[in-house]
């Protein structure tokens, strides 16, 4: 008769419950905590006018929300329009002789956009004070909201855009535990990371681009813009388990998806987050790619060679992780040894 399978201890199988716990726990505030502390401050906003009209609209924005706006000087309208278009500014305040205009970006950001419906309205109350204070007909003013860059009709709110970061980080780690895991050989790695690359980009932009139309801007350059997305991700999750083994998937995962989806803001501003934050984000995968495709579909007069060269610069991390590895578990080669090079003669026996 066979002999019983020990039972785990009882505090290891409350050490592993607890922990388990704790792990959940950990999870939940990664994903939770950026949202739980998230507040507009230092939106970079637009502001054109006399230099009187100015100075009071900040002083009273300053008063009535407090750190909200971080105003930036614009020459005119134009000027304005310009900053918004190139992703200097997330809207703008335009001043003149008659009623004040208010610039907004939806596409960059539909909820500042509400945050300056909310400037607008505040601006239209005081300006209807004015007039009627004066004896003039306040219902012939008002203060315009213009839209300078919309979203597309396919996705007005949005949401469409914001929900496409998840499972495209989803998607480089899938790819990237996979060839791990299935892929045995440097080489053949880095060729199904090619591939895998190559299809998702396009196969990608076919459903987010040409079929949902969340995505706008050119074809080919979204589908390239998708494959570096999940290349990065995906060859810096091989490029760790090529160097230390199956650990290394956990830590991809983890700067993936605990740290860098998290700082991504994929639906708010990256200056929402607590600083610093939101600015280091940007510099992980899911925040670098949530931008650069924001900026390809709706901002063409933006330079988006900063994300460009972020996500190659992970990709080129977990290239070089890979070969590296690949290397220094490679067998080391032998040396015979020299006493078998001499002459028969020379090994005498007894």
């Amino acid at each position: 008769m066979s002999s019983a399978r020990p039972h785990t201890r009882w505090a290891l199988a409350i050490g592993f419950g607890v922990v388990g716990a704790l792990v959940v726990t950990l999870v939940v505030l990664a994903f939770l905590w950026p949202t739980k502390t998230a507040k507009a401050h230092d939106i970079p906003i637009g502001i054109t006018g006399p230099t009187p009209a100015v100075s009071a609209i900040e002083q009273a924005l300053d008063e009535n929300a407090d750190g909200v706006f971080a105003f930036v000087d614009a020459s005119d309208r134009d000027g304005a329009i310009s900053q918004i278009q190139t992703r200097q500014t997330y809207g703008a305040i335009v001043l003149s002789s008659g009623a004040p205009e208010v610039l907004t970006a939806p596409a960059a950001s539909t909820t500042v956009a509400q945050l300056l419906g909310g400037v607008a309205a505040r601006l239209q109350a005081q300006l209807t004070q004015q007039v009627a204070t004066a004896g003039g007909d306040a219902s012939t003013v008002s203060v315009a909201v213009t839209p300078v860059v919309s979203l597309s009709a396919d996705d007005p709110n949005g949401t469409g855009l914001t929900a496409a970061s998840f499972p495209l980080t989803m998607g480089g780690m899938i790819g990237g535990i996979l060839i791990s895991l299935l892929v045995v050989g440097v080489f053949r790695r880095l060729v199904a990371l090619a591939g895998f690359a190559v299809a998702a980009g396009l196969l990608l932009s076919l459903v987010l681009h040409t079929w949902f139309g969340y995505l706008q801007g050119d074809f080919w350059v979204i589908a390239l813009a998708m494959g570096m997305s999940v290349l990065a991700t995906s060859a810096f999750i091989v490029g760790c388990t090529s160097l230390i083994g199956n650990p290394g998937i956990g830590i991809g995962a983890v700067l993936t998806m605990l740290v860098g989806n998290p700082l991504a803001a994929a639906a708010v501003p990256w200056q929402f987050l607590a600083a610093p934050w939101g600015a280091i984000g940007q510099f992980f995968v899911p925040g670098a790619a949530n931008t650069l495709l924001r900026t390809l579909s709706y901002f063409p007069d933006a330079d988006p060679s900063g994300q460009w060269w972020i996500l190659a610069g992970w990709t080129l991390v977990g290239l070089v992780l890979a070969v590296s590895g690949h290397f220094r578990s490679a067998p080391s080669m032998h040396v015979p040894d020299a006493t078998l090079d001499e002459p028969a003669e020379n090994h005498a026996t007894a």
